[in-house]
């Protein structure tokens, strides 16, 4: 389903002189990272990445970028660069190679991890993967790519210094500024001050911890604490962490083998990643660590860690299964200690909440929330994004990846350290901002919004499927089944009326029979009886019901006639 934000335009011309830069996801929402650049003919995309969707999306699996501006601009797309392996960055990306058949290209480790999520769309080995890394630049028609270390809460990140024929564009990708990283990969500041040095035309930059004062803290701070809760435990471990967080999997497959545990790992995904980073180098699993999780059971429960997906209370997932006790090889019991380590995402706190009261009505300990110590943050908190700013020093800035009061502080933030308040640059999905070295300025807007995924079909649904779903949720559904005759349009025999998910304080059976007879009696007047039309009569019989119920028990239940004729 695609929810476009604008009316739709004719595509920006094309000029020698300027460069576009196009964000078609990302701005205005955590999720669903997507930027165009484009310049006389070329088309550079950065990320593809999918987005959770909300509460209110009943049904929809995943919420995609709008990317009907790059789909119609095909032959002019030279490359798609990948910055990580997170799913708001690459999570769209096969849906889009159905489209689009494009190079991508990544670092190993997020080239792995994509190529695992194109095999579960039949796509492996259809897509020019190639991969990229900090030691060497790439050449793209007019753009020169350079990859720049960063560090995040997933291994092999990469900003970007991208030449362009009118000046530098440095995109951050998601970082933080970790002294002491797991890998010994730390940012490369003296790369950026250097791009600085040169000069920077514009920079995009991530906006996500704009609004935390201070420093983010460090990766190896959370081992500490897992090492300190390791300690003190006297039954099982159980860690929830993102699948995709191979810094702090092997902080817990460390702590897990210094303290004599076995790990069993438990959850798809996890098994899925962990294998990846494991057979490509990322990850050291230490000899003889690893048990199956249908053994745990063998062993005391003071030498088990289970290493688990979950932490954002999924509800399918491993950790919400065992804490309803519906997992086929754990279940919580009394003397468990349950460490999440994560912090919700935006929408997820009630399903995490949920999940961490069965788990404390089952019995366990449960360790969670950043003040404890055992999850911190893989983005640059406000200090960072200054010291970044201050490093690049570019001409003209735009906060990217965050929602609206993350852009507006980075920009807040862009203005202590000096950028004038014309070179800052709010934008939003779909804005066509044009550089050349003497000016900036946002010119134009092409199509931007969202594609709903539900199951198996994206881009075919409407607005009205979401606005029944909704109705179905808050107020029901009433099906009413008449059979009518063909000769005379009189009413034969009694009307059916199912209700189902509507309730009424008086109860149903006294509101059924009423509305049989109404629905009689409205059918039965002579002018009724002459319309042959059938859907005429079944907008009858919807109105009469609606406003009979919604007068009767104040609800506007989803009425579904059904009219048979004999």
């Amino acid at each position: 389903m695609r929810v476009s934000i604008t009316r739709r335009l004719r595509p920006p011309s094309v000029t020698t002189e300027t460069l576009k830069v196009i964000p078609l996801g990302g701005l205005g929402a955590i999720g669903k990272n997507m930027m165009v650049l484009e310049y006389r003919d070329a088309l550079l995309v950065i990320d593809t990445g999918l987005m959770f969707p909300d509460d209110d999306m009943l049904g929809i699996d995943l919420v995609l970028p709008d990317f009907s501006y790059v789909v119609e601009n095909r032959e002019r797309v030279l490359g798609i660069i990948i910055t990580h392996g997170h799913e708001d960055h690459v999570g769209a990306l096969p849906y889009l190679l159905k489209e689009v058949n494009v190079p991508v290209y990544g670092t190993r480790l997020t080239l792995g991890l994509l190529n695992a999520k194109l095999g579960e769309h039949g796509l492996q080995g259809k897509t020019s993967l190639t991969e990229v890394s900090p030691s060497r630049e790439l050449r793209l028609g007019p753009f020169r790519i350079e990859f720049l270390e960063v560090s995040h809460s997933i291994p092999d990140g990469v900003a970007l210094g991208i030449h362009t024929p009118v000046g530098v564009v440095v995109h951050t990708g998601d970082f933080k500024l970790d002294q002491t990283p797991i890998d010994d990969r730390p940012t490369a500041m003296q790369r950026f001050a250097l791009l600085g040095t040169q000069g920077v035309l514009l920079l995009l930059s991530d906006s996500t911890n704009a609004d935390t004062p201070g420093f983010t803290g460090p990766e190896r701070g959370v081992g500490q604490k897992l090492d300190g809760i390791f300690a003190l435990a006297q039954g099982r471990i159980i860690v929830a962490s993102f699948a995709s967080h191979i810094h702090r999997i092997q902080q817990v497959m460390d702590t897990a083998a210094r303290y004599g545990r076995s790990l069993a790992i438990v959850g798809r995904s996890m098994v899925k990643n962990v294998n990846i980073a494991a057979n490509l180098g990322y990850l050291s699993v230490p000899e003889g660590l690893l048990v199956r999780p249908h053994d745990i059971g063998l062993l005391p429960p003071d030498r088990v860690v289970v290493l688990s997906t979950g932490s954002q209370g999924e509800p399918l997932s491993a950790l919400a299964r065992m804490a309803a006790h519906d997992h086929p090889a754990v279940e919580i019991m009394k003397g468990d200690t349950v460490i999440i380590s994560a912090r919700p995402v935006p929408g997820n706190e009630t399903s995490v909440n949920r999940t961490i009261d069965r788990l404390f009505a089952a019995g366990a300990r449960v360790i969670y929330e950043a003040s404890a110590g055992v999850h911190v943050s893989g983005h640059a908190a406000a200090e960072e994004l200054k010291v970044m700013l201050n490093l690049v020093r570019p001409k003209y800035f735009v906060p990217v990846h965050g929602e609206h009061r993350h852009l507006y502080f980075h920009a807040e933030l862009a203005r202590a350290t000096g950028i004038p308040e014309d070179h800052i640059f709010l934008m939003e999905n779909g804005d066509v901002l044009e550089l050349s070295p003497e000016r900036a300025q946002v010119t134009d807007r092409v199509q931007a919004g969202m594609i709903l995924v539900d199951g198996f079909a994206m881009g075919d649904l409407q607005d009205l499927v979401l606005r029944d779903r909704r109705h179905l949720a808050s107020d029901g559904l009433v099906m009413a089944v008449v059979v009518r005759s063909a000769q005379d349009g009189r009413v034969v025999g009694e009307p059916e009326i199912v209700f189902r998910g509507f309730a009424y304080a008086g109860g149903l059976d006294g509101l059924t029979e009423t509305a049989k007879k109404l629905v009689v009696e409205s059918l039965g007047s002579a002018e009724m009886q002459q319309v042959s039309d059938l859907g005429l009569v079944k907008n009858h019989v919807h109105d009469v019901l609606q406003k009979f119920l919604r007068r009767e028990a104040g609800r506007r239940p989803m009425v579904l006639p059904v009219i048979v004729e004999v």
